[in-house]
């Protein structure tokens, strides 16, 4: 009864906001310029391989930390860097955690986190390609996140100025010297990036 008298309670606070629509919109021209940090509680990056060839399985990383530094004028001066923490990955499966963990895998003992750091950012309407260096397991290699805006606005709750986006790649892992059980497992990962930032003083 307690728990249900709290969530009630949290849903009768977040009405009045919630009854105005959603706040944010591909409104691009109403950006804010300024430097933005990753709204760790709500960005994600989930990644599928195929699994012996019968069907693609996924997984996801949270609560990454980053920074987003834009400016709409100048669209293509924008850049971007994430730290992903590897050692928190997540599956369906628990047994599946702690081998994604092992020296097979990430090796998260010694490398628990993964980095992108932005290059270069060709923009075109509300998409970009942003070019940047991905380190995995202390190995760095070029990619190109295929990236697209999706909302602007103050965020309802928080009230503070805030962007999300949305990006996907596809890496090999075995670039990376992640080579466990190939060609069993698929040497292609997909990547799906999606991303909140909010903007800070």
């Amino acid at each position: 009864m307690k728990a249900q008298f709290v969530a009630l309670a949290l849903l009768g606070f977040a009405a009045p906001a919630l009854a105005q629509g959603q706040p944010g919109a591909e409104a691009a021209a109403k950006v804010a310029a300024g430097t933005y940090t990753v709204d760790t509680d709500h960005t994600q990056i989930a990644w599928g391989i195929n699994h012996l060839g019968f069907n693609v399985y996924y997984g996801i990383f949270g609560n990454p930390t980053g920074t987003l530094t834009l400016d709409p004028a100048k669209p293509e001066a924008a850049s971007v860097s994430l730290t992903i923490p590897v050692d928190k990955v997540t599956t369906t499966s628990e047994k599946l955690n702690a081998h994604l963990k092992s020296a097979d895998f990430f090796d998260t003992a010694k490398f628990p986190t993964a980095t992108f750091k932005s290059t270069g950012v060709v923009v075109d309407g509300l998409k970009a390609k942003i070019a940047g260096d991905l380190t995995i397991k202390g190995i760095t290699k070029p990619v190109v996140l295929d990236a697209r805006f999706t909302g602007t606005g103050p965020n309802p709750m928080s009230k503070i100025e805030t962007v999300g986006f949305e990006a996907s790649a596809t890496i090999k892992r075995s670039d990376y010297g992640i080579t466990y059980a190939l060609p069993v497992l698929g040497d292609e990962v997909s990547l799906h990036i999606t991303a909140a930032f909010e903007r800070r003083p």
